[in-house]
């Protein structure tokens, strides 16, 4: 019986040869700058093979993204810094610290209980302090480099685990509600400063937005790549029946798309 993990071990040792002195030009001349964008794009590959449903793509992309960690950590060795046994040492050290329910004698009987004990371990490790760190410290430091969708649900979620949230879905429509207004009125403002109250009154109402996806526990993030890929659909049956009328975009009138699209939604 095959044992688990060493195809990762087979695949540490074919990264070492795609890099070693025999291996392949292109491999060897990756830089960590050159290799940010790929990265983010099998990152990305992998939600999205996650959301189709198809487990073989989601299976490929996470092969293709625990490439990435093998090719990165080779690349660090090689310079020195560290090695993938390192990288797995540091998280599994880390994990067993931050689950002591499981390896140790706390107890947490909910996931939210799971998720304040994390918090607190965190802010221990970052200051060493085992009383519990600075009392300067905030809740909303260290917050990872993330897209501001991200980071907007991160923000919410770690002010939420300490009490500052709403106790209703109705309070976070209400806040939505505001924010629609505020652009409103900034949308009449004077034109010297319409602009800048606009792009703040629009960002306040997408952290609003953000917010009311975390009260009902949905991930605005793939919340909106299915929005995205639903309003692609749409358009392209849009434009297919313009074209087999002999038109396009340019062609048709505001009245022909919209009907259009009121087809493409109840077909799509």
């Amino acid at each position: 019986m095959a044992i688990k993990g060493q195809k990762f071990l087979e695949l540490v040792a074919l990264v070492d040869r795609l890099r070693g002195p025999d291996g392949c030009p292109w491999d060897r001349e990756q830089t960590f700058d050159s290799l940010k964008p790929l990265l983010l794009e099998e990152a990305y590959e992998t939600l999205e093979a996650m959301d189709s449903g198809d487990r073989s793509a989601f299976c490929n992309e996470l092969g293709d993204l625990l490439f990435q960690v093998a090719f990165l950590s080779q690349m660090a060795e090689t310079e020195g810094a560290f090695d993938i046994d390192q990288v797995a040492d540091g998280v599994v050290g880390k994990m067993v610290r931050r689950h002591p329910h499981v390896f140790g004698d706390a107890k947490a009987d909910s996931a939210e209980g799971v998720l304040h004990q994390w918090e607190d371990i965190k802010r221990q490790e970052r200051s060493g302090d085992s009383a519990g760190g600075s009392s300067e410290d905030s809740i909303l430091d260290h917050l990872p480099r993330l897209p501001a969708l991200l980071t907007a649900l991160k923000i919410t979620g770690k002010a939420s685990r300490v009490g500052f949230d709403w106790s209703h879905i109705e309070g976070v429509v209400e806040k939505l509600e505001e924010e629609i207004g505020e652009l409103r009125q900034a949308l009449d403002s004077p034109a010297a400063a319409r602009r800048e109250r606009i792009e703040q009154e629009v960002g306040d109402l997408l952290f609003a937005a953000v917010n009311i996806a975390r009260f009902l526990d949905i991930d605005p993030e793939t919340a909106l790549r299915k929005s995205n890929r639903k309003f692609a659909r749409r358009f392209r049956f849009m434009e297919t029946a313009l074209r087999r009328a002999g038109k396009d975009l340019g062609d048709s009138t505001s009245k022909e798309m919209e009907q259009l699209w009121e087809q493409a939604k109840k077909a799509l």
